[in-house]
């Protein structure tokens, strides 16, 4: 079965402040969880696919936030948990501590999507087996954040030395190199690796990652043209699954996000209406099925 998964991560503006070491709080409604989410929507209602919303439960507490994922679970979207306060260090926190953002997050999506979330994303991509074993013991079928992209993992260690350089405290972490090695299709983790295949009873669905190691997020593909994002996807026939992941910024531009952040984070100078174009033409290329993360785990999970 050849498959494909598009899934957004709502990340909150906040969460982007904390990252660049910008101090105060952003100003107005955060537009991840207004223009972003309808534009991933019109994008996905135009393209007849439903996708994957990692939504993080403390930005539901927003009655405009908490309105905007509702529309996108009526309209047949799967909302999944991407933690409750989006904390970058979510694996170096006490156990209790993982469990409380995996469950208040998961309280959260359902009191707003209707149903409890199946699937997680780890904040940064960072998972730990402490992580996956407290996904395991409430229930969760897949996890979906293993990334092994050596050159992500270059670009991010790169970003926080110059903010270090810069005297900015950025609140994310490196994770460990062993973390490139992941496996790219799915597979069950070990419980003592990770980024290894073992046997527990959860799936890892890994984000793609194409020509190059470069990871298909949509950072990378929003900002190039069509026919080089699809060089990206070349040798990548063979994956039972491409999963595709975008973040709300890659539907945001300077004009919905002024001020500092609008400079330091990469993407927004090209406007949103390009970068939604060249997205629904990439998407439109790949000859595939299109799942959500949640039915990919059930059809591709190993044995």
């Amino acid at each position: 079965m050849r498959a494909a998964a598009l899934s957004v991560d709502l990340d909150p503006l906040e969460g982007y402040r904390r990252l660049y070491g910008i101090p105060g709080a952003p100003p107005g409604a955060d537009p991840v969880y207004g223009r972003a989410s309808e534009r991933f929507g019109d994008l996905c209602a135009g393209l007849g696919i439903r996708g994957t919303v990692f939504a993080v439960g403390e930005s539901l507490a927003d009655p405009a936030a908490a309105v905007a994922v509702r529309r996108l679970a009526g309209a047949g979207h799967e909302v999944a948990n991407h933690s409750y306060s989006h904390d970058y260090a979510l694996t170096r926190r006490a156990p209790a501590e993982i469990a409380s953002e995996v469950r208040r997050g998961g309280e959260a999506i359902q009191a707003v999507a209707g149903r409890a979330p199946t699937g997680f994303r780890a904040p940064g991509y960072t998972i730990s087996a402490a992580l996956l074993a407290e996904l395991s013991a409430q229930g969760y079928r897949y996890d979906s954040s293993a990334l092994p992209a050596a050159p992500y993992f270059a670009a991010k260690a790169a970003a926080l030395a110059l903010l270090a350089l810069a005297g900015r405290r950025s609140q994310a972490i490196l994770d460990r190199p062993r973390a490139v090695l992941a496996p790219n299709r799915p597979y069950r983790p070990s419980w003592k690796e990770p980024y290894a295949r073992g046997d527990l009873r959860l799936v890892e669905l890994p984000v793609t990652a194409g020509r190059l190691g470069i990871p298909l997020v949509g950072t990378f593909l929003a900002a190039l043209p069509a026919a080089a994002a699809r060089a990206l996807l070349a040798g990548k026939g063979a994956l039972p699954l491409f999963n595709l992941e975008l973040h709300g910024m890659d539907f945001l531009d300077r004009s919905d996000v002024p001020g500092e952040l609008g400079r330091w984070q990469p993407g927004l100078g090209t406007s949103a209406a390009v970068k939604v174009s060249r997205l629904e033409a990439l998407l439109r290329s790949i000859g595939r099925e299109w799942l959500t993360l949640e039915d990919a785990a059930a059809r591709l999970a190993p044995p």
